[in-house]
């Protein structure tokens, strides 16, 4: 049973000419879940991140975001974003870059921008330029970014993405504590370890949501012993009829 919704999206749609990105999604993740979208690239996933927050606009269908439509300007300091490439300024510290992005989002708190580089184990280099961090540093000052604020969602876009396996444990590991504190994550990738970190799980291709379920229940529908076992078998059942 889903608690409280935070993000809602109805026959969702986004067409580039022929190109259909996203293609009749609807999705109903709630407080406090970490909610993974999962498939290859080119499957929709960062369009689907985007209508979601407003930045593009949907063909069809309808989006609903903290219990407000979308797109709504008002929304985004509740919102925390991390986008696939870096969005970092390299002239600016680290710190500079953190305030930056919060103030951007309506926070002028020093305490949370602290807290924020603490969180990502970054206080001693809180004063680099960014231009002379190492790239697992960068994509942890990213992450820092978009905390800074408070958002009460987070979208991750493929954010473990070149980073070693030990950084890449220590993300999820912020992930669930801030999922405990009642924060709502949707993460996507195309890394099928990474999955079963998640709650629940869209399996996405070619725009379209195969599946939902957690790893264990996604796995049990198609009698199958790993995630991309079970992702193979939903792709091949696509032509089905989409979401199941």
């Amino acid at each position: 049973m889903i608690s409280e919704l935070v993000l809602e999206t109805t026959e969702l749609q986004k067409h580039f000419g022929k190109i259909h990105a996203v293609d009749g999604v609807d999705l109903s993740i709630g407080s406090g879940e970490i909610y993974g979208l999962i498939g290859p690239n080119g499957s929709g996933k960062t369009t689907l991140i985007r209508l979601c927050l407003g930045l593009l606009h949907p063909t069809t269908g309808a989006i609903r975001l903290l219990g407000l439509n979308i797109p709504n300007k008002a929304i985004l300091a509740k919102v925390g974003y991390m986008t696939q490439a870096s969005a970092l300024y390299e002239e600016l510290t680290l710190r500079e870059n953190v305030a930056f992005f919060a103030e951007m989002c309506g926070s002028h708190e020093p305490a949370w921008i602290d807290e924020a580089i603490a969180l990502v184990d970054l206080q001693d280099r809180a004063h680099s330029f960014v231009r002379t961090l190492s790239g697992g540093m960068r994509q942890r000052t990213s992450l820092a970014c978009a905390l800074a604020h408070r958002p009460r969602l987070l979208l991750l876009d493929e954010p473990t993405v070149g980073v070693d396996p030990q950084l890449r444990a220590t993300f999820w590991s912020y992930f669930r504590r801030l999922a405990n504190s009642g924060v709502t994550l949707i993460v996507s990738s195309h890394v099928m370890d990474e999955a079963e970190r998640c709650d629940r799980l869209g399996f996405m291709r070619q725009g379209r949501l195969l599946a939902e379920g957690s790893s264990a229940e996604l796995r049990q529908r198609k009698g199958a012993n790993t995630l991309e076992e079970a992702f193979l078998k939903f792709a091949e059942d696509g032509n089905e009829g989409g979401q199941r």
